[in-house]
Order: structure tokens, then C-alpha cells, then sequence
């Protein structure tokens, strides 16, 4: 009797232990996401309140690729720095607008938390593109 609750228990920290880990991990909302896939695209900085047109996607694909986010989270509305934003236009018709704003990424104005390195590589890779405009 003792035998078969102790393993009762057990496979009930398991499940827990397994739940927790599916809500809390990291998830890559765009891992998937192909050049294909978008039809135009375009990142507006602000500050200075510039946008830049994105002829090719691939490079951009390539950073949105490597975002990590974590769980939601709204308190970028308490910080003060750079945004940038990128809107995309996709192939099935939907339009997605995702944030750049470092340690977070605003997808379709939802706040996460986000790992830090590919964000600030998403942030570097819309600065690189004004100082590429002529």
C-alpha cells in the first residue's frame, strides 16, 4: 500500500514538474519564419521617428529567428529607451508588428520578456540600416 503511494505521488510531481517547465520555458515565436513568407517589411526607429523600407528579408528573418522569449510580461510601458518596430506584411495576408525594446519584444502589442542577446541584435541590426540609407 505504502509501495503504490509513493508512486502516486511521484507521478504526481512529474506532472507538475512538466506543466511548470511548458508554461515557464523559453519559446522562439518566430523559429519558423522564412524570407518567403514576407511580402514587405519595414522598422521604424524612435527615437529619431525614422522608418526604413526592407528590400531583402533574409537578414532580418535570420535575427527574428534566433528571438527567445520568456513569459509575459507588460512592464516595458516603465522603461525609457530606444524602440524599434518592425511591421511585416506575411503572404497569407496578416500583418505582424514586433518591438525591439531590450529585455523585451512586443509582438502584436503583447510584452515579453525576451533573452538579451538576439534582441540587442535586432535593435543593432535596425541601426546598421539608417546608417546604410543614403
Amino acid at each position: 500500500m505504502k509501495h503504490k503511494k509513493f508512486l502516486l505521488i511521484t507521478l504526481i510531481c512529474l506532472i507538475g514538474i512538466g506543466i511548470s517547465f511548458l508554461l515557464f520555458s523559453a519559446h522562439r515565436p518566430f523559429k519558423d519564419l522564412e524570407a518567403a513568407d514576407i511580402t514587405s517589411a519595414s522598422v521604424r526607429l524612435s527615437p529619431p521617428d525614422t522608418t526604413i523600407q526592407i528590400v531583402e528579408a533574409e537578414e532580418l528573418v535570420s535575427y527574428l529567428n534566433e528571438v527567445v522569449i520568456y513569459n509575459k510580461d507588460n512592464s516595458y510601458t516603465e522603461y525609457a529607451g530606444q524602440a524599434v518596430i518592425f511591421t511585416l506584411s506575411l503572404a497569407d495576408g496578416s500583418q505582424v508588428e514586433i518591438t525591439a525594446y531590450n529585455p523585451f519584444i512586443i509582438i502584436d502589442g503583447i510584452g515579453y520578456k525576451c533573452k538579451y542577446e538576439p534582441c540587442e541584435a535586432l535593435n543593432h541590426y535596425a541601426n546598421e540600416l539608417m546608417t546604410r540609407e543614403p
